[in-house]
């Protein structure tokens, strides 16, 4: 038994990180995207979003945590709208490409910080996309992406 054991261990240990940091940038870039995509239509940011970010996103956290009772409006509504959609739209992209990937991770964790606060009850779904943003900040893109070849082509300056 502790042979197999073993013998899986080693196996595990044979995962390539390059691939675990890829699957992380890719799934938790769709979460991202895929949310802005239903903000927009064409180039134009709908009605319904500015509607959602006045009166449906309310920060939630200090109630959830019986230090409130109430609910708290998003500050500045129509620039959070804005703001949020483009960092929704934009930073999957230096996700993907693995270009500023740690930059990127870092905004979409505190985006989803933000989040957590409006939905406090989605902690298990807003931890995952926590878990992958923090790998990816710990251990940088991996060497399928453009950080890791600019990286190779300044190596003598890291």
């Amino acid at each position: 038994m502790t042979s197999i054991i073993a013998a899986l261990v080693r196996l595990y240990q044979h995962i390539p990180m390059c691939l675990i940091t890829l699957l992380a940038r890719i799934l938790v870039g769709l979460v991202f995207f895929r949310s802005g995509l239903t903000k927009i239509d064409g180039l134009s940011i709908k009605p319904a979003t500015f509607f959602l970010f006045e009166n449906e996103y309310k920060i939630r956290i200090l109630k959830y945590l019986g230090l409130s009772d109430v609910d708290y409006s998003m500050p500045m509504p129509d620039l959070a709208a804005y703001l949020g959609t483009a960092v929704e739209l934009s930073m999957p992209f230096f996700l993907w490409l693995g270009l500023g990937a740690r930059f990127a991770a870092t905004v979409l964790l505190g985006m989803t910080a933000v989040i957590e606060s409006v939905y406090p009850n989605s902690y298990t779904e807003h931890g995952f996309w926590a878990v992958a943003l923090l790998l990816i900040m710990a251990r940088g893109a991996g060497v399928l992406s453009v950080d890791y070849l600019i990286k190779r082509q300044h190596m003598d300056r890291f």
